[in-house]
């Protein structure tokens, strides 16, 4: 069952303008659609959470967080056993005002752990006073890095798909073959799929497919039974894709 250290009302609600929530969740439990009256910063010591917005899904593995404003509607659904370690924040200048996702180093993480042990009405002088003033500095001091996200269809049967390939990566379906499941021709699916998502269904798969590797790289599972899982024919045409995509090769991304 998930245990966090506070309840919803009293970090939506603090005299204090800044306050951290502690909160374990087991694998594949999903926090349903809601929003918050302040900015979020959602982040995890352990597991992969899957953010979802209106139109886009972003992965948080460990070694970033996601910046929610005031407001945005999202869900977050569990990869693995997640330590999420939260901070809800108002009031405060030269804050994002949009959704962005930030890389998180030892001395930011640090921090946010830090704020998730004061107690609920902490003092806002002496100690505390330099902890938050560092923790902001902090925070406006990361650039937003390209996010890890899905865009997602609003229309039924796409979203349909979707879910399906999220499910069973190593699906291999061909255009063709899904749209004679929604009996549409296959230049049909491609156009909708396109226009719902910015992104050719290939793309999109592929995409998929790697984004979903970061939960199991997280877990520590080899890389070479990560590339099966995920569609690809072999761990060499996977480490290949992954540093097409990320930058570095997926024995890399975890530690950095």
């Amino acid at each position: 069952m998930p245990r966090a250290s506070l309840p919803r009302h009293f970090y939506e609600s603090s005299a204090r303008p800044m306050t951290g929530v502690a909160a374990d969740y087991p694998d594949g439990h999903r926090v349903p659609a809601h929003q918050h009256p302040r900015a979020q910063l959602v982040h995890a010591v352990r597991g992969v959470m899957l953010v979802g917005g209106e139109r886009q899904r972003w992965v948080v593995p460990p070694n970033r967080a996601l910046w929610l404003p005031p407001g945005q509607v999202h869900d977050i659904r569990m990869r693995g056993a997640v330590r999420m370690r939260s901070l809800f924040v108002d009031g405060f200048p030269g804050l994002p005002a949009e959704s962005r996702v930030i890389e998180v180093p030892g001395l930011l993480r640090e921090l946010i752990l830090a704020v998730t042990r004061l107690p609920p009405l902490y003092p806002q002088e002496g100690r505390n006073r330099h902890l938050l003033g560092l923790l902001l500095d902090e925070l406006r001091l990361q650039q937003a890095l390209p996010p890890l996200q899905l865009p997602w269809p609003s229309e039924p049967r796409l979203a349909a798909v979707c879910e399906r390939l999220l499910a069973q990566p190593d699906d291999a379906r061909t255009v063709a073959q899904w749209a004679g499941e929604m009996a549409v021709s296959g230049k049909t699916f491609q156009r909708q799929f396109h226009r719902q998502t910015g992104l050719g269904f290939a793309r999109w798969r592929q995409q998929a497919r790697l984004l979903g590797a970061l939960e199991h790289l997280v877990a520590g599972r080899p890389i070479g039974h990560v590339a099966l899982a995920q569609g690809y024919a072999s761990q060499s045409a996977f480490a290949a894709a992954f540093r097409a995509h990320f930058g570095m090769p997926p024995s890399q991304f975890i530690t950095v």
